[in-house]
């Protein structure tokens, strides 16, 4: 997931050559039965769980059982689905994000989340110290890292240069693995965007965390889905925003 590159570095008066790990960032080219859809840029790995997360996260999927093939070859994906038309969408707001693609928003459409799911703040604590044990982004910081909890730990933890890419991906494997997502949380670093806000709406994840900060829209999204924001979680401090009866804080 990275290359090393020559560089200058300056440390005060100390100038020498040497080198960086600098992370990647390839393009991917999404065709729905036949027509380009997107191209998006991304780390270059686990691009079958990256198109398929995406697809069903923007709704355009409304199961896997939709995609009737998914061919990868290099840096191009073709896809044939059982419903193309989803595919056409019109004039998408663009949303804030970090290597995120626009989602549709009409919060007339916004899905409700049904989950009975209840965490204690130790458990979040604990899947955001498992986030931040990578080795990518200690060696480049280059990459955001997703995990999908479950009640007997994480289901799997993903890197991307994107944090909605990495959601995307996460959300990907979840569906290819079958995986309830009502009774599993994300923890994400950087900031809980509209975006990853309705990303986990649509697949009915009914908390992410974050020891980043959220937005305004991420909260109205929230507060309409049923979705529970936590920020700001470092050490013994956290904020809750939104739906705080899942979080268990004594």
């Amino acid at each position: 997931m990275f290359k090393e590159f020559g560089c200058l570095k300056v440390n005060g008066e100390d100038v020498k050559e040497a080198f960086c790990q600098v992370v990647e960032e390839t393009p991917l080219s999404i065709f729905i039965n036949g027509r380009h859809y997107v191209t998006a840029m991304t780390s270059p790995q686990l691009h079958r769980e990256f198109v398929v997360g995406h697809l069903f996260s923007e709704r355009i999927l409304g199961s896997l059982g939709e995609i009737e093939s998914l061919e990868i070859e290099g840096n191009v994906v073709r896809a044939l689905i059982a419903n193309p038309m989803r595919a056409i969408i019109p004039k998408k707001p663009i949303v804030s994000g970090c290597g995120g693609l626009a989602s549709f928003l009409d919060e007339s459409k916004l899905p409700k989340i049904r989950s009975d799911l209840k965490t204690t703040k130790e458990a979040l604590a604990e899947a955001m110290k498992a986030i931040s044990l990578s080795e990518i982004h200690v060696a480049t910081g280059g990459v955001h890292s997703v995990g999908l909890f479950g009640k007997s730990g994480p289901v799997c933890i993903i890197e991307d240069i994107g944090r909605h890419n990495a959601l995307d991906k996460a959300i990907g494997y979840g569906l290819m693995q079958s995986i309830d997502f009502c009774q599993c949380f994300v923890a994400c670093t950087g900031r809980i965007s509209s975006e990853m806000a309705l990303k986990c709406s649509v697949a009915g994840i009914p908390v992410i965390v974050s020891r980043g900060a959220t937005t305004s829209l991420a909260i109205s999204i929230a507060e309409r889905t049923g979705l529970t924001i936590v920020g700001f979680l470092r050490g013994k401090k956290l904020n809750v925003y939104t739906n705080r009866q899942r979080i268990t804080t004594a």
